[in-house]
């Protein structure tokens, strides 16, 4: 993306300085999401967070539309998948969640990501597992499952569970999904790819918001409506998919998917900052499990990619 020389450019090289950035940014999208619950409904947050990332990105991005527009056109299958899982699916069932569970386990369950990239791209792609990599999914997900539980395991048993973490399970599956798939994209300029998947999203969340709006839920006409609004719009949203989408180009899905950890950790320390959530002893042995079976998978081999 950066032809020249400079901070921009040795930014730009540098995947793990992204994808904390990413991280932080993403932390801040669920304590948001949490704050601002009772002031924008979870489709009005997610369809106007992308249409105004959009109307920051089309300037940047137009020359390169231009140009790439054939190969968008040409893969446009794989376009739509992205763009309905990414900006679509998973922001509308990460809100929904946030109406109902807090943002410390939304925060902790989305730590299962490394594992369920593991399983997804050994389903979906044929990636090769070992033993090694299954056992440690297999932690990581008891300790995911301990969270939602709340430590409870007859909740489990009997089907007691807060359904906004079962949303934010399905969101983070979906994720997942989008994440060893995105090693599919076509070979186009970062800001082409990031436009198009979001006129795909919004055109998958359009729909539900005009459900949303028939329903009567409307947005509070307040400051902390437009703050929260311009929050997601840019930070997480514009900057922080463009910076994961160049961190898996340099060091591949897999390796992406386990650096985010630091994402939980980041927001659970803003949760209980900024929205004085507390810590239990259940987030407590479910986040070791899940460290533990990272630890104990390593980092898979990394997948043949092509940089755009």
């Amino acid at each position: 993306m950066m032809k020249h020389g400079g901070p921009a450019a040795a930014l730009w090289s540098r995947a793990y300085l992204l994808l904390t950035m990413t991280a932080l940014f993403w932390a801040g999208n669920s304590i948001v999401g949490r704050a601002a619950r009772d002031l924008v409904p979870p489709a009005a947050l997610s369809f106007w967070r992308w249409t105004i990332a959009l109307a920051l990105l089309l300037p940047l991005a137009w020359p390169h539309l231009k140009r790439d527009w054939p190969a968008l056109r040409a893969n446009w299958p794989i376009i739509m998948v992205l763009g309905a899982l990414a900006i679509g699916s998973f922001n509308i069932l990460l809100y929904t969640g946030l109406q109902t569970t807090t943002a410390l386990n939304s925060m902790l369950i989305q730590s299962a990501q490394p594992a369920l990239i593991l399983i997804v791209g050994a389903l979906v792609m044929g990636d090769g597992t070992s033993l090694r990599q299954v056992a440690g999914v297999l932690i990581s997900l008891a300790g995911v499952l301990i969270i939602i539980g709340r430590g409870d395991p007859q909740m489990l048993i009997a089907l007691r569970l807060n359904i906004g973490d079962a949303i934010i399970g399905g969101a983070v599956l979906l994720w997942a999904l989008y994440s060893v798939l995105l090693r599919r994209r076509p070979p186009v300029h970062p800001l082409s790819f990031l436009a198009a998947s979001i006129l795909v999203g919004i055109a998958v969340i359009a729909p539900v918001y005009a459900l949303e709006l028939w329903s009567g839920r409307l947005i509070v006409p307040v400051a902390g409506s437009a703050l929260a609004i311009a929050y997601v719009s840019v930070f997480p949203s514009f900057l922080a998919y463009l910076f994961f989408n160049r961190g898996v180009d340099l060091i591949g899905s897999a390796a992406t998917g386990q650096y985010m950890n630091v994402m939980p950790l980041m927001g659970a320390g803003l949760a209980m900052l900024f929205l004085g959530e507390v810590l239990h002893l259940f987030h407590i042995a479910g986040l070791t499990l899940i460290v533990a079976g990272i630890l104990v998978a390593g980092r898979p081999a990394q997948p043949a990619e092509t940089a755009a």
